[in-house]
Order: structure tokens, then sequence, then C-alpha cells
């Protein structure tokens, strides 16, 4: 499993018009074909009257399946510069569909690259893009009369909290890699004098906005 990548944030639309033409960009994370598939066919049925819904999709750790569909452009001028700008931007678990309206003036192979590269270029700022980070999840279970200190203490230190609950004790869940969780423990138990106990528990992926 990969420890760390960029995909998008989720589910986003942006259009912008070139030369009288509407280009919509659609945007969805995906981790399997079939829903890459469904995603582009329901575009494809929402816009049953546009002039074309052009796809491109990245999915799998070493972005195994790619597709590419130009859908009545000419050869290589649509799906390709969308896939390849999914490529650039070194995402994953990507699918795009760019829907075109003809606006009655031809852009000519070379302005049709640029036009369906600048609509998923465009879409993505819209979206936003994430850095996945698989991550420990450490539960840390101390007395309220603590909480105050250590929280203050956590949300100042590179240790990010994932969620507190409060019941008999007060349990604070934390994301920490991998490789510090010794570090996480000695330093929450020197912090406590003791009294915190850490017990560490699943793997999740942490989800920050990046630019790139």
């Amino acid at each position: 499993m990969l420890q760390k990548y960029f995909t998008v944030s989720g589910y986003g639309d942006n259009e912008i018009i070139i030369q009288k033409s509407r280009f919509i960009c659609y945007i969805q994370r995906v981790e399997i074909e079939a829903d890459a598939q469904k995603f582009i066919a329901d575009i494809k049925k929402k816009h049953w009257d546009a002039s074309h819904n052009c796809s491109a999709y990245l999915i799998g750790e070493h972005d195994q399946i790619q597709k590419a569909n130009d859908d009545g452009e000419p050869s290589g001028t649509a799906g390709v510069p969308m896939l390849e700008v999914l490529k650039k931007k070194g995402l994953k678990d990507t699918v795009v569909v760019v829907t075109r309206y003809f606006g009655g003036i031809k852009l000519g192979s070379g302005g049709l690259i640029r036009a369906y590269g600048k609509a998923v270029t465009e879409g993505l700022q819209e979206v936003g893009i994430v850095e996945r980070t698989l991550m420990r999840i450490a539960k840390l279970s101390i007395e309220y009369t603590l909480l105050g200190r250590v929280e203050n203490e956590l949300r100042n230190s590179v240790y990010q909290i994932k969620n507190i609950e409060y019941t008999e004790n007060v349990d604070v869940y934390c994301y920490v890699k991998d490789s510090e969780t010794d570090k996480f423990i000695d330093h929450l138990t020197e912090l406590t004098n003791g009294s915190g106990i850490v017990n560490l528990g699943e793997y999740e992926f942490l989800e920050n906005l990046v630019k790139i």
C-alpha cells in the first residue's frame, strides 16, 4: 500500500468559454474502474445534447488503469490531453469528463488540445487536490484535569488530533506517523507524568489540501 499520494478532494465541476464553445469539466475521485465508467455514463446522460463528452481516468497505486476517450473530437485532441494533465499533477484515482457545447468556431487540433487541457487544469483548481498520508491512529486516555494542557500541547505539535471522546476519562485520538509512534508515546507519557495510557489502533489516510 502506498504511504502517500495525491488525488482530488472529491466531486467538483467548472465551466470555461473558449471561442464561444462551452467546456464544462466534471471531476470525481474513484477507486475502481466501474465507478469511473458510471460517472462518465451519468455525465453523458445529463448532457445528452452536447457536442462531445470527452473523458479520462487514472486508477490504481501504479496507475495501472488508464483510459482516454475523445468522444468524436479529432483523435488525440481531447482525452489524451486531459489524461496528461492528471499525470503531470501526479494524481491517482481520478476521473474527469469535459462536456463541450460547440460555439460555431473551429479551434483546430492545437486549439482543442489547449482547450481540453485548460478545462481540466481549471477544474482541478476548483475542486482542490489533497495529499493522502497513511497514518496510525493513537488513542490517549487521560483524566479530565489533564485535558487542557494535553490538548494545547498537541495542537501546537506535529501531531494532528482526529477527535476527542468524553466518557469516564477523556480519549484523545491522534494521527501519528508509523515511524514516530515510540516518540509520541514517550512524549505523552512524560507530559502526563505516566498517567496517560496510549494505545495504537488502525491505519487511516490523513488528507490535507495542497497546491501542486
